[in-house]
């Protein structure tokens, strides 16, 4: 049985590209198959098809062979250069670079606008309460029936919660209805684009959209390379991996040791870090009469208020994030090691390029796709002994777990009133920036980007309540 067994096709899709990736790696034929991938996973007569026709099917995986090797998809001038090309020139790179994300324009529908929008299910009836609620003319009714003008209509959403046979519906474009801080939108050419001096690197645009077009810049070949080069290279776990691979905590270190890590290491020692110091930071911070604090863990929300939200930076917690503290605490056990932080989020990417302990973040989807290029069950492992974090660090991948655990550590020295922000939107990052002005109902926020906390990170295998579970049942009980 695979690792990771997905019934979205998309994730299979990006699952069977690093797959192959990895396979040809550790044959050593990487340059010379990897323009045949796309020619592998469509072959001539195959009855899977995703797009109008095989030829598109291959011209879009071979993008996505060039974002898993880590090109920026925008930058090509010339689609002549063979998939070999970039296959030499990306083993040769050691250092990973921004932007995070990448967008593959021939994979966008084009989405059309996002409107609201009359549907069939519209009876004609004589209340028009539906003109009656919209302040800007934009709805009139002719025969038999609500129209909307796009030009006037301001996207309000009254006339929907008018209309008593909901017969009024939003059109949404997926992408950039995910996005928390509207950083992708339609280019010239009514394609996606991202503006990367907004973007945040969450990675929810490219969980959201449902044709694959936006697609992250992969850091597997640099790892591989360093687990082939005889190198130390430490693995540091994150609390979200509970739950996301059959067998649990104990097996996937065996797993993990089977790709050649030299050693395992839960992130929940350095969450643990993270609490002692953000506790003591919070108590200080109240002490000297700040309003509210805000915790520092998810770097997409981090990167929101340094980008948008500037006047939240004097409330953010200064302490680092428990990836920093294990990777600086691997680098204590073995001087010169190699440290890959391997979690559910596209946005750690953006924090490790900027912390000198971090080389390199995988996600759960591609070390579940390295499982299987390997052979590795998860399940069929045998268990490792693992270290003992605190119950409350192993919970931090769950919305409200980061404030559960600095609130224990606190104590009794000050009160502790938590707000949790569980996933960021637009709305929401308005409402913390009304906080500053005294509106703060608690004193310790917690904000998660995603919803569910780190558990719904755009590089998970599992759904959200599963992997939420697990990790309940883990940090309180030890096992999944």
């Amino acid at each position: 049985m695979p690792a990771t067994k997905s019934d979205n096709m998309l994730s299979s899709l990006r699952l069977g590209v690093i797959e192959r990736l990895a396979r040809s790696f550790w044959a050593g034929t990487l340059p010379e198959d990897v323009d045949r991938i796309p020619l592998l996973m469509r072959p001539r007569g195959s009855e899977i098809m995703s797009r109008c026709c095989i030829y598109k099917d291959r011209a879009i995986l071979r993008e996505r062979l060039r974002a898993a090797m880590g090109f920026r998809l925008e930058d090509e001038t010339d689609d002549s250069i063979p998939l070999r090309a970039y296959a030499e020139e990306a083993l040769e790179r050691t250092e990973p670079n921004w932007p995070i994300l990448t967008v593959c324009d021939i994979a966008c529908q084009g989405c059309m606008r996002a409107r609201y929008y009359v549907t069939d299910a519209c009876q004609g009836c004589v209340a028009r309460s539906c003109v009656g609620s919209c302040r800007f003319g934009a709805i009139s009714f002719s025969r038999g029936r609500s129209t909307i003008d796009p030009d006037k209509c301001r996207n309000c959403g009254m006339c929907m919660d008018a209309c008593p046979y909901h017969a009024i519906v939003r059109l949404n474009v997926p992408c950039e209805t995910a996005c928390p801080v509207r950083a992708i939108h339609k280019g010239d050419k009514g394609r996606a684009e991202i503006d990367f001096e907004k973007c945040t690197s969450c990675g929810r645009c490219m969980r959201a959209c449902p044709f694959g077009a936006v697609m992250e810049r992969s850091e597997v070949l640099p790892v591989l390379r360093a687990l082939a080069g005889g190198r130390h290279v430490t693995a540091l776990m994150a609390p979200a991996i509970v739950g996301q691979f059959p067998g649990g905590p104990a097996r996937i270190v065996t797993a993990l040791r089977g790709l050649g890590f030299s050693d395992v290491m839960e992130v929940a020692l350095g969450a643990d870090v993270t609490s002692q110091r953000e506790a003591a930071e919070f108590v200080e911070r109240m002490e000297r009469g700040d309003s509210f604090m805000t915790t520092s863990c998810c770097p997409a929300y981090v990167e929101a208020v340094r980008r948008h939200a500037p006047e939240l930076l004097p409330h953010v917690s200064e302490t680092a994030t428990p990836m920093h503290y294990t990777a600086e605490l691997a680098r204590e056990r073995h001087p010169g090691t190699v440290t890959v932080f391997i979690g559910p989020c596209v946005a750690k990417r953006q924090e490790g390029l900027h912390d000198d302990m971090v080389d390199y973040v995988l996600t759960f989807e591609e070390v579940g796709a390295l499982f299987d290029a390997r052979g590795i069950v998860v399940e069929e492992c045998e268990e490792h002994e693992l270290e003992r974090p605190s119950n409350e660090a192993r919970g931090y991948a769950i919305a409200g777990g980061v404030a559960a655990a600095v609130e224990k550590m606190v104590g009794g020295r000050m009160e502790v009133r938590p707000v949790s922000v569980n996933g960021l939107s637009p709305q929401g990052l308005r409402k913390l920036q009304s906080f500053v002005k005294g509106g703060c109902p608690g004193n310790l926020v917690e904000v998660m980007t995603c919803a569910g906390g780190c558990v719904g990170g755009a590089g998970v295998v599992m759904p959200v309540a599963k992997g939420a579970r697990a990790v309940e049942n883990f940090a309180a009980r030890g096992k999944v």
